[in-house]
């Protein structure tokens, strides 16, 4: 079976690893342009870029995977079928069934739950308690087509954003190997997925994780951990944007103003009142700044007690 591979971050790239660890072959990869990147902001190639060319893989990158050109590009790499890690843009039905044996997407949700861009972020914002990998076949429809394959993996209660992509990316890899050797074989029982229980997790960006501090402390504390690395969850100081990160909610209650600092300690570190009971942040990163403790940027006295974040 001839693969074309679609992905582009390093969650992708982990699944890519896999299918060539595993003797698939590759017919190509079509992954996102390069990005600009870094202090001098200059074009950075995707991680599944970076891996195919290291195993002489054809590499496509397509500003949008549409029209005659790229069509013809795509049909010429031969691929009896496609897979799909965070690729990044949704792939219409004519460009899905080209294969002879149609395309497959590495989903990181209990499909129908989470469909969507960002459903590693969503499934610890909402407190979800399990989270896992859905194999399934692509339709022209977000995520809703049939499922082949299921793997379960538990949260952890202080499991953050980034952590839990590394884990499920191990997860799909090993899910999307056992769903290739079932569609190769003739083997694969396509489930229909219930449609009516279906959940959403759209794509967050920077503006849509500020931190609202009125919510309760347990609240804050998903938000942070579900955002972390990025987009990163911010609030202001005064005029200066700091990120947040390493939250622990604290069983005390406060009489503060939500957002307000309780402690500036340069040993303790910070806690600030919220909404419900107080909340402890462990590491900051100030507009500009490289990520620290909180207890670093206190004894550079970037924030003091009585401090109010907005």
């Amino acid at each position: 079976m001839r693969i074309a591979f679609w992905g582009t971050p390093e969650f992708a790239n982990t699944v890519l690893r896999a299918l060539i660890d595993a003797g698939h072959d590759l017919a190509g990869i079509v992954t996102q342009p390069d990005r600009p990147a870094g202090r001098g902001r200059k074009p950075r190639p995707p991680p599944v870029k970076r891996t195919a060319e290291d195993c002489g893989i054809p590499v496509l990158q397509p500003v949008k995977p549409v029209g005659e050109e790229f069509t013809a590009s795509f049909r010429a790499l031969g691929a009896d079928a496609s897979v799909v890690a965070a690729y990044g843009h949704i792939l219409r039905a004519a460009i899905l069934d080209l294969p002879r044996l149609g395309s497959f997407n590495v989903h990181a949700s209990l499909l129908p739950e989470l469909r969507g861009a960002a459903p590693v972020n969503w499934a610890i914002i909402r407190g979800h308690e399990e989270t896992g990998i859905t194999i399934m076949r692509m339709v022209e429809k977000l995520d809703a087509g049939p499922m082949i394959v299921q793997a379960r993996y538990p949260l952890p209660a202080d499991i953050t954003a980034g952590a839990l992509a590394e884990r499920l990316a191990e997860l799909g890899a090993e899910a999307l190997l056992e769903a290739l050797d079932l569609i190769g074989s003739g083997r694969a029982e396509e489930l229909e997925q219930n449609h009516d229980a279906a959940t959403y997790a759209p794509k967050l960006s920077p503006d849509d994780v500020k931190i609202d501090w009125k919510k309760p402390a347990v609240e804050i504390a998903r938000w942070i951990r579900g955002v972390d690395p990025v987009p990163g969850a911010w609030s202001k100081l005064g005029d200066l944007r700091v990120q947040m990160f390493g939250p622990q909610p604290l069983p005390e209650s406060s009489d503060g103003e939500p957002g307000t600092v309780l402690t500036a300690d340069p040993r303790s570190g910070m806690q600030i009142a919220t909404g419900s009971a107080v909340l402890a942040i462990a590491e900051v990163q100030p507009a500009g700044k490289r990520r620290m403790s909180a207890v670093e940027w206190i004894r550079g006295r970037g924030v003091s007690k009585g401090a109010t974040f907005s």
